[in-house]
């Protein structure tokens, strides 16, 4: 089964796609896995610190 390359998709931008330049929230930074892993080492750092002063002295 061959295809004519006249039938490609059209993949040009349409008019219901979203601006690029449209600013992106909070929500869309807190998504990404190495702000997320940062965020997570320094909340346990902060963690530690915290029991280590409760408990330990």
């Amino acid at each position: 089964m061959r295809h004519d390359p006249r039938e490609m998709l059209d993949t040009t931008q349409s008019e219901a796609a979203p601006p690029q330049d449209e600013p992106r929230g909070c929500l869309f930074a807190l998504s990404q896995p190495p702000l997320m892993i940062f965020l997570a080492v320094i909340g346990c750092l902060l963690l530690t610190a915290a029991l280590h002063d409760l408990l330990w002295l």
